[in-house]
């Protein structure tokens, strides 16, 4: 009974882990800030609760398709060769099967408990990702994360068609800074991964241009991002508070590059990866603060 038990906890774990939860979390997170800013006043609870699960559950089946597209890359790669696939501890079977079964759970909640706009524009979502990222960008060309972006950056527009029922220019602000955030982001995680990704065959920048082009980019979009980071208070959506950390963060994410740029290491890569993560945490946690007391 206590092997059986042991079994199925085992089985239940691999499953989690095909949906790339520590990914899925920043997600959500960002939903959950859209849904937040989309109100002056409280979400009620059912709605959150609702719409957080139905998202959460997409995004996992997302990242579940991603996960049985790319299992013979991944079993190349050393950064992903010991995912569940590549491993041979879930057949593709069983992961079409739960990628499936969770994401027409997700898209269900969404279109019966939050909205129907949700409900497509969440499944819009999941085709690019799961279908044009994937499928079509990733081996393509180098721009795909760029291109692919535009998927990624869908959270908080996610969250606050589930709230206010329609997508204003506000969400589209929020939209535009992870856009921006990406690019920076990946390509940092590229460039200490550049051999894994040659390996695999996978046209990344890095491997198609060289590392002190993927530099130069990840310095300009970091000027970019650093724009459209102000948009929101330039717009009137935010306040001083939200201003300052913007600037703040800004110049932490610009320090990054420009020392990876002037005397790149892999070591400095990790770290710009690293902080890039908490950079769009700590930027949209500001928003909602300036949200808050501006009440």
């Amino acid at each position: 009974m206590q092997l059986t038990l042991n079994n199925t906890g085992e089985r239940l774990r691999r499953f989690y882990q095909l949906t790339k939860p520590r990914v899925v979390a920043l997600i959500v997170f960002c939903a959950v800030i859209g849904m937040l800013l989309a109100t002056p006043g409280p979400v009620p609870l059912a709605l959150l609760v609702a719409a957080t699960a139905g998202i959460w559950l997409v995004a996992g089946a997302a990242a579940a398709v991603n996960c049985l597209v790319e299992r013979s890359i991944d079993a190349i790669m050393m950064r992903t060769r010991l995912r569940p696939l590549p491993q041979g501890e879930l057949t593709p079977l069983e992961t079409l099967v739960f990628a499936g079964a969770v994401g027409a759970m997700g898209l269900w909640i969404l279109y019966r408990y939050v909205n129907p706009l949700t409900m497509w524009l969440t499944f819009g979502t999941f085709v690019g990702y799961a279908i044009v990222y994937t499928v079509l960008l990733k081996p393509a060309t180098p721009q795909n994360i760029v291109i692919g972006g535009a998927s990624g950056a869908m959270p908080p527009v996610l969250g606050w068609a589930a709230v206010a029922g329609e997508v204003p220019p506000e969400a589209l602000l929020l939209f535009l800074i992870i856009f921006a955030w990406t690019p920076p982001h990946f390509w940092s995680l590229a460039l200490y991964r550049t051999e894994d990704y040659a390996r695999a065959g996978l046209p990344m920048l890095p491997v198609t241009h060289g590392r002190k082009f993927t530099l130069l980019n990840i310095l300009l979009y970091t000027l970019v991002l650093i724009g459209c980071s102000l948009f929101p208070f330039a717009y009137g959506m935010s306040g001083w508070i939200y201003l300052v950390a913007a600037l703040v963060l800004g110049g932490m994410f610009l320090r990054h590059a420009v020392r990876m740029y002037v005397d790149y290491s892999d070591a400095r890569a990790r770290r710009m990866f690293r902080f890039s993560i908490v950079y769009l945490a700590v930027l949209f946690a500001a928003l909602l603060v300036d949200h808050y007391l501006a009440l």
